[in-house]
């Protein structure tokens, strides 16, 4: 059963996803000497892959379910592993770890479990990953002046829509099949909530581009 407002939600995160990518392509040739153009990037790809889902509807979903297991949310994780440990923390060992650890552990979930049980293994072990480096980024920020220039500052966008939609949900995640096959209406609020800061979080994204600074 899909509820009505569950629709409005995934339309609205669908025009978010691709402000966020329109508005990254606008600032590009601004951020082509920084870092930066590769948050661009980025949202580009995610607007191409939510695209094409969008208009494919009729192809199986286990193999939609298995496209993200494998690539759409490693690609998320990875990103973000690069953008907090190696450009902003400056830790390439860190980073490196980190990507090395999370691949690790999501081959053997796919090699040894299905890929449903891989893809929940995986989202586990890439939200803790980014738990850890979200905290260090908040530790940076509070040491530095950043924090007193937050309106200024993309890593404070980047970090509240990261925080609200990727922490946020790690026990929807969790628990998500759980709570649908025996409490619905838990569920059903969750989902909501998965929704709302999914839009939130490409809102935040954009308006790093617009009031963020380039260092």
């Amino acid at each position: 059963m899909i509820e009505e407002h569950h629709i409005i939600l995934k339309n609205c995160l669908r025009i978010s996803i691709f402000s966020s990518a329109f508005i990254g392509v606008f600032y590009f040739k601004k951020l082509k000497k920084s870092y930066w153009k590769w948050f661009s990037v980025y949202l580009i790809i995610i607007f191409i892959q939510e695209g094409f889902w969008a208009f494919n509807t009729n192809i199986d979903r286990e193999y939609r379910f298995t496209y993200y297991t494998l690539l759409g949310i490693p690609l998320q994780y990875l990103f973000f592993f690069w953008l907090y440990a190696f450009k902003s923390l400056k830790k390439k060992k860190i980073f490196l770890i980190s990507s090395v650890s999370y691949l690790f552990i999501l081959i053997l979930a796919v090699l040894f479990k299905n890929i449903h049980e891989a893809n929940a293994i995986g989202i586990n072990i890439g939200t803790i990953i980014l738990i850890g480096l979200i905290i260090l980024e908040f530790v940076k920020q509070v040491k530095t002046d950043n924090i007193l220039k937050f309106k200024v500052n993309k890593m404070f966008y980047i970090n509240i829509g990261v925080v609200l939609f990727y922490i946020g949900n790690y026990p929807y995640h969790v628990l998500g099949p759980e709570l649908h096959k025996n409490y619905y209406d838990i569920w059903s609020i969750y989902r909501t909530y998965f929704l709302t800061t999914n839009c939130i979080m490409y809102l935040l994204f954009s308006a790093s581009f617009i009031w963020g600074k380039t260092h």
